[in-house]
C-alpha cells in the first residue's frame, strides 16, 4: 500500500523512512502540517509488531500534534517520529545518534522531543548530531523546581487539570472521592496518579509493567487491576495514559464511568467513537487538548523571554479551553471531538 492510499493519510506534508543497520535503527518520522510554525512532535521508542504497524501510529501521532499546538495556541506545526524496537533491550547510544541524524536530515522541518520509551539522555545523543532537538535542557518548570528538561511533569500537570475541570463541569464535584481508573503508570501516567492522589481521589490503576503499579500502590495507596478489567470498572473517571485506541468498539460497551479524560494520544479508535460515548452521557475530553503540557512546557523553554509563571498559566488555560468545548458540544449537541477538530482546524488551515 502506498503511504498516500493508508487510511491515517490526512494532507500530510512529508513521511520520510530511516534505515541504519549498523546502528540498528529503523525509524519513521511523519510532517503532518506546518501552517503554523516548525513541527513538532516527540519521539516515540516502541516494540511494533511490524512497520505498517509502526506507520499507522506515527500518522495519528502527527496528526494530532497540529492540533494540539493549534488548540494550545502555539505558533507550531504537528509531527512525530516513531523508532521501532523495544526500548529496554534494544536501545543503544550509537541509535540514538543515527536517529540524530536522521531528525537533521529534514533540515528544521521538524523538530523532536521526549516521548514513551526515550529519556533526556536519549534526546542528548540525538543533539550531538543536530540542533533540531528539543526538551535536552530547560529554563523553567512550571512549579518553580529545578528543570531538567523532561516535559512529562507538565504534561501531567496539564491532564491534572483538564480532568478537574472535566469533573467539575460533567460531575459538578471536586475530585476528593471521586473514583479513578489509570491506565498506564509511565513518566505521566504515575505523576497523574500523585496529582490526584493528593487531591483526594481514590485511584485503581493498570500497566503491562509491574513495577509502576507497585510504586502507585505503596506509595498512593492504589488499587492494583489487571490490564483487561480497567475500563469495566465502576468508577467515576478513565485515564487512559498509554498507547492509543483505548476506547474502542471492545472496551466501550463496559464503560461505566461518565468522564474520560487521560493523557495518551488518540484514544479513540476512530472519530465516530465520540458520538457513542456522547450519546451515553460519557464526557470525553479531547486527548490533544488535554495532554498539550508537554509542547507548551518545550514552547516557553525556546521562547527568548518567558518564566515558571508564565508556562504554568498557559498549562492551567487547558482547564478553560476544555469547558469551552464542553459548552459548545452542548449548545450544539455535538460530540466534544469533533466541536474540537473544527476549532482547531480553522486555527492551522490559515497560515499565521
Amino acid at each position: 500500500m502506498s503511504v498516500f492510499d493508508h487510511p491515517e493519510f490526512d494532507k500530510h506534508e512529508h513521511v520520510a523512512f530511516y534505515h541504519d543497520e549498523e546502528a540498528g535503527l529503523k525509524a519513521i518520522i511523519a510532517v503532518h502540517n506546518t501552517n503554523l510554525g516548525p513541527a513538532l512532535g516527540g519521539c516515540r521508542m516502541w516494540p511494533y509488531i511490524n512497520s505498517a504497524e509502526a506507520l499507522n501510529d506515527v500518522l495519528r501521532l502527527s496528526k494530532g500534534m497540529t492540533y494540539k499546538a493549534a488548540m494550545a495556541n502555539l505558533k507550531l506545526g504537528g509531527g512525530k517520529s516513531v523508532i521501532i524496537g523495544d526500548p529496554r533491550k534494544m536501545k543503544t547510544p550509537a541509535m540514538m545518534r543515527a536517529m540524530g541524524r536522521f531528525v537533521d536530515s529534514l533540515g528544521g522541518k521538524y523538530f523532536t522531543a521526549e516521548d514513551s520509551g526515550i529519556a533526556v539522555t536519549d534526546l542528548q545523543e540525538m543533539a550531538t548530531q543536530s540542533e533540531f532537538i528539543a526538551g535536552t535542557s530547560a529554563k523553567y518548570h512550571y512549579a518553580g523546581e529545578t528543570p531538567d528538561g523532561n516535559p512529562a511533569p507538565s504534561t501531567a500537570y496539564g491532564v491534572f487539570v483538564g480532568l478537574r475541570s472535566t469533573v467539575e463541569y460533567a460531575l459538578n464535584s471536586d475530585l476528593k472521592g471521586i473514583k479513578v481508573a489509570i491506565q498506564g503508570m509511565g513518566h505521566v501516567g504515575y505523576r497523574l496518579a500523585q496529582h490526584l492522589h493528593n487531591a483526594g481521589a481514590q485511584l485503581f490503576v493498570t500497566d503491562i509493567y509491574p513495577d509502576g503499579i507497585e510504586r502507585a500502590v505503596s506509595e498512593l495507596g492504589a488499587t492494583a487491576v489487571a490490564p483487561e478489567d480497567i475500563y469495566g470498572l465502576d468508577v467515576d473517571v478513565i485515564a487512559p495514559c498509554a498507547m492509543g485506541a483505548s476506547i474502542n468498539d471492545e472496551t466501550l460497551p463496559d464503560i461505566k464511568a461518565k468522564v474520560i479524560a487521560g493523557a495518551a494520544n488518540n484514544q479513540l479508535a476512530r472519530e465516530e467513537m465520540g458520538e457513542l460515548l456522547r450519546k451515553r452521557g460519557i464526557v470525553y475530553a479531547p486527548d490533544y487538548v488535554i495532554n498539550a503540557g508537554g509542547v507548551i512546557d518545550i514552547y516557553h523553554q525556546r521562547m527568548e523571554q518567558s518564566s515558571n509563571e508564565a508556562m504554568r498559566t498557559h498549562i492551567e488555560e487547558i482547564g478553560i479551553t476544555l469547558k469551552e468545548i464542553f459548552e459548545r458540544a452542548d449548545k450544539e449537541d455535538k460530540a466534544t471531538n469533533r466541536v474540537a477538530n473544527v476549532i482547531a482546524q480553522e486555527r492551522f488551515t490559515n497560515k499565521a
